[in-house]
This record gives structure tokens, C-alpha cells and sequence, in this order.
């Protein structure tokens, strides 16, 4: 480049440097124990890489009332270790706002998960429900906290965006961010309601409260110069269709996953129809999707006195409720899902396991059967679907 002109760029850069100077900066938050060291444990998943996920939001729980875990071997491990032996790579928690009800899925026993989750590598997807209770397709309990605003949407959108971004920001400075975040869990009905799920959905107000939750993760996103993923969650394929394709006409689409729930107990489409489901969802929204919640039986035999959910009729001709079964299971439902384009598939509360300690509904697990472990702790062969995160089939 000739001398002039470098001359007159370097003092036409000088000039815009001082001109912005006095402009105000964006706030930049700084970890109190963030390190370059920690930053480099995380595993990094690229864009393209499909995810092999774990939902353990009981694990703490689990362990608190005696179970324990053995991997292949039947060697007694952590169980976040034996799943990031394994090859998953991320790791899904729920969070309540303030259950009184229990002690866990608030925001310190997350905090733990969460900590075990980065120190075993894995990513974090953090699972806002936005209730004290359970949120699912049947109800959307607002927290007590807020319900005296229930009619005020633009009060509730506020206490929302608050509770995200402070949460967002709290976890941040403890080294604790999430890779992604789910804006509610099954909204399949309009958020933040009493009682029953609501006959239709007031698209007003359902996408202003949902876009606060966005705008929320986006904010602290932008502050902390961080990525933090945007996902949506419905359950079933087929009220997913309907439900995005509403939601992209009242403009809620900044989003950056379409997050679904699939058990073929619950669904219209078996695994011989669900690959076209998934692929118009992704090729109208433009959207990476991934299976959040998925599992299926190893047995039909009950340990505890809590009923088993997944039950016979939960089980697809092919398959039958043995340890191979559930493999296949998984390894079928990751080829449909891959093969449509999808990113990922999470198994649903893996090691909540049978033990002592009760729920309001039974003493032991309401899931025992469909476990990654078998009733002696063992991992079961479905575990060995996570070993395609490693050999990259």
C-alpha cells in the first residue's frame, strides 16, 4: 500500500478511536472464578456435532437417599463419571423457582449439578420451567410468587425477565453458565396460568412473556460475551408442528432450537413416521432440533411400590423391555433423528433409580424400569448408546 494512503488510514482510525471514546461500553460481568484453565475443561461440541445427552436433575437426590452407581464393570463410580466415560456430552437440569415441596431442582442443588456437570466436561442445558412445581403439556402452575400479577401481563413479563437474567448472571459469576437454556418446560399450553392448561392459547400474551424470556437470555448473553443458546420446548412431534407454526406467526422466533419431548406411548408417530415430522419442523423454522426427553423400558418388573410409567404399553413391536431392547430403542431413534437433520437426543432421568426415599405419589422411582441402570445399580447395555458420541457414528 502506498505511504500516503497508509498514513491518511492510520489517522482516519485515530479520529474514529477518539470520537467513540466517550461512548458508553457495554457492561462486561467478570466470573469470580472463571479461569483459562476451567475454560478449556469444557468439552467443545461443534455446531455440527450431535448431542448425546443425560437428564440427571435427580442425581443428587438419588444419592442423598443411599443408591449408588456402577458402571460396565460394575465398578462404583460417580454417575457423572459414568455417563461422561460413556461419551455423553451434555448433561440437562431443571429448575423450579422456589418449590417448597422439596429441597432439589432449586437454584443451589442446580448449582451442584451443574459444577459436577463442567468438572466431568460435559455441557449444561438449563431447564427453566418457571413454576414451583412440575410444568408439562397438562399445566403451567405460575409461581406463587408472581400469581398476584397473573392478569398483568407487563408486570408478569418483567418479574420473568428478572428472574431469568439475575439467575443467568448469578450463575456466571460462580464459573457456572449453561451452554443453553430452555425458555419453560412442555409449554404446549400458555405459560404462567393457575390451574388447568388454558382450552386455547392468547397468543399476545403467551409470546410476550416467552419473548422476555428470550430477550433475557440474550442480554446476559451479550454481557458476559458468552454464547448461550435459546430453546423451545413442546411435547410430542405432533402438537409441535401446530404449536411453532403458531408461535412464528406471532413472532417468536429467536430461538436457536426446537426442543421436543418423544415417547411413543404419548405419540402419534411411531418410529416408522416420525423422520418426516421432524424434518418439516426443521426445514420451516430453520431451527437445530433435538429429542430433550426420551426413554424406554429394560423390564416390566416394578421394584417399588411406585407405579411404573412406562409400562407394557409403552413398548414398540421390535423392541421388546430387555436391556438390548432399550438399545436399540436408542440407536434406532438416533438414526431417525440424525438422518432428519436433528442434533441431538437426551435421555430422560437416567439413574433415577429405585430407593427408600418416596414421591407424593409412591416410595421409590415412578421410572425404575426405563433406567440406564439395572435394579443392582449396574449400567444396563442401553448405556452403551453414548458410545456413539465417541466413535462418531
Amino acid at each position: 500500500m502506498h505511504k500516503h494512503y497508509v498514513t491518511i488510514l492510520i489517522c482516519s482510525l485515530l479520529i474514529l478511536s477518539s470520537s467513540c471514546a466517550n461512548k458508553k461500553k457495554p457492561t462486561v460481568l467478570l466470573s469470580a472464578i472463571e479461569t483459562t484453565a476451567n475454560r478449556e475443561t469444557v468439552r467443545s461440541t461443534p455446531v455440527n456435532e450431535f448431542y448425546y445427552g443425560a437428564d440427571l436433575s435427580y442425581v443428587n437426590e438419588m444419592e442423598d437417599c443411599d443408591a449408588k452407581y456402577y458402571d460396565e464393570t460394575n465398578t462404583e463410580k460417580d454417575p457423572y463419571e459414568i455417563f461422561s466415560n460413556a461419551g455423553a456430552n451434555l448433561v440437562r437440569l431443571r429448575l423450579w423457582h422456589n418449590p417448597e415441596w422439596t429441597d432439589y431442582s432449586t437454584l443451589e442443588d442446580v448449582k451442584r449439578s451443574i459444577k459436577r456437570a463442567k468438572e466431568h466436561h460435559m455441557k449444561v442445558l438449563l431447564d427453566f420451567h418457571y413454576s414451583d412445581d412440575w410444568a408439562d403439556p397438562s399445566k403451567q402452575e405460575i409461581p406463587a410468587a408472581w400469581s398476584n400479577q397473573i392478569n398483568d401481563t407487563q408486570t408478569l413479563g418483567y418479574l420473568l425477565y428478572d428472574y431469568t437474567s439475575t439467575t443467568l448472571r448469578e450463575l456466571y459469576q460462580e464459573g457456572l453458565l449453561p451452554d443453553m437454556v430452555q425458555v419453560g418446560n412442555e409449554i404446549n399450553s400458555m405459560i404462567l396460568r393457575k390451574g388447568p392448561r388454558a382450552d386455547s392459547i392468547n397468543w399476545v400474551r403467551n409470546a410476550y412473556l416467552i419473548n422476555k424470556g428470550i430477550d433475557a437470555v440474550r442480554d446476559v448473553s451479550e454481557e458476559v460475551r458468552k454464547d448461550i443458546d435459546v430453546m423451545l420446548h413442546i411435547a410430542q412431534p405432533e402438537n409441535a408442528l401446530t404449536w411453532f407454526r403458531e408461535a412464528k406467526a406471532n413472532k417468536v422466533t429467536d430461538f436457536d432450537w426446537i426442543g421436543l419431548s418423544y415417547y411413543p406411548k404419548w405419540s402419534t408417530y411411531g418410529l416408522d413416521s416420525l423422520q418426516p415430522a421432524l424434518e418439516t419442523l426443521i426445514g420451516d423454522h430453520s431451527k437445530k432440533l433435538m429429542i430433550v426427553e426420551t426413554a424406554y423400558p429394560y423390564t416390566l418388573s416394578d421394584n417399588d411400590s411406585a407405579n411404573n410409567l412406562l409400562d407394557e404399553s409403552a413398548l414398540i413391536e421390535g423392541y421388546p423391555a430387555t436391556q438390548q431392547g432399550q438399545l436399540d430403542y436408542l440407536i434406532a431413534l438416533k438414526d431417525i433423528v440424525k438422518d432428519a437433520g436433528g442434533s441431538g437426543i437426551i435421555y430422560w432421568e437416567p439413574a433415577w433409580t429405585s430407593t427408600s426415599c418416596k414421591t407424593r405419589w409412591g416410595q421409590g422411582s415412578h421410572w425404575d424400569n426405563a433406567t440406564l441402570f439395572d435394579a443392582n445399580g449396574k449400567a444396563t447395555l442401553g448405556m452403551n448408546f453414548y458410545y456413539n458420541a465417541l466413535t462418531g457414528e
